[in-house]
C-alpha cells in the first residue's frame, strides 16, 4: 500500500468516527471539539487531492467560526453555563485527545515528498493557472444546480432549528403589529352621552349666605 493510500484511509476512517460522534454526542461541547475534528480531516482530504484552496478555506472558515458556532448552540438550547465552568477541567482529556490527532493529521499529511516538484502530477500547466479560478468556474457553470440546491438546504436547516428551538413564554411581554394595524376608534374610544348635573352648595356655603342675609337686614 502506498503511503499516498494509507493517509487517506487514516483521515477518512477519523473523519467519518468524529461525523457520527458530533450527531451522537450528548454534549455540545463534546459534539464542537469532534466537529472541529471531522474538519481538519476533511482539510487533510482536501490536502491529498492537491486543492489547496478548499483546505485552507475549510479551516479559516469552518474551524475558525467554531466559537460562533458554539454560542449559537449555547442560545438555542438555553444551556446552563455555570454548570458548565464547573465541570470545565473534564473537558481537557477530550480536548487533548482532539489536539493530538489533529497534530498526528498534520504530520503524516506534511511528512514525506508528496509536496515536493516531483509529485506533482506529469501534465504541466500553464504560468497564470489558477485553481481558485478553475473551482469558481465549475461552481458556477456545470455544478450551478447542485451550487443553489445546497445553499437551499443550508438555509432551509437554519429556520427549522430556529423553528424547533422556539419557545413562548407566558410572562413575556411583546406587541403585535397587526393587531395594532388593526385597532379601530371604536375600539378604543367610547361615548358617553351623560345629564349636565349642578353642583349643590354645601352646609357651610348654605349658613354663610344666610348669615350674610341678616346681617344686611
Amino acid at each position: 500500500m502506498e503511503f499516498k493510500t494509507f493517509v487517506f484511509f487514516v483521515l477518512a476512517t477519523i473523519m467519518l468516527l468524529a461525523a457520527l460522534r458530533v450527531i451522537t454526542a450528548r454534549n455540545p461541547v463534546h459534539a464542537v471539539l469532534f466537529l472541529v475534528l471531522a474538519f481538519f480531516s476533511a482539510a487533510g482530504l482536501w490536502l491529498l487531492l492537491q486543492a489547496e484552496f478548499l483546505a485552507i478555506v475549510l479551516i479559516m472558515v469552518y474551524v475558525g467560526a467554531v466559537m460562533v458556532l458554539f454560542m449559537f448552540v449555547v442560545m438555542l438550547l438555553d444551556i446552563d453555563i455555570a454548570r458548565l465552568r464547573h465541570r470545565f477541567w473534564s473537558y481537557l482529556p477530550l480536548g487533548t485527545m482532539v489536539g493530538l490527532l489533529i497534530v498526528v493529521q498534520m504530520a503524516l499529511v506534511l511528512s514525506g515528498n508528496y509536496f515536493s516538484a516531483e509529485a506533482l502530477p506529469g501534465h504541466s500547466m500553464p504560468a497564470d493557472y489558477s485553481n481558485t479560478k478553475e473551482l469558481a468556474r465549475l461552481l458556477f457553470t456545470e455544478y450551478y444546480y447542485p451550487f443553489e440546491i445546497a445553499g437551499v438546504i443550508l438555509l432551509v436547516g437554519i429556520i427549522a432549528a430556529v423553528l424547533l428551538t422556539l419557545r413562548k413564554r407566558k410572562d413575556t411581554k411583546y406587541q403585535k403589529p397587526s393587531e395594532q394595524l388593526a385597532v379601530k376608534r371604536n375600539d378604543r374610544i367610547r361615548m358617553v352621552s351623560m345629564p349636565a348635573e349642578k353642583d349643590e352648595p354645601s352646609v357651610d356655603t348654605a349658613a354663610a349666605a344666610a348669615t350674610e342675609k341678616r346681617e344686611g337686614q
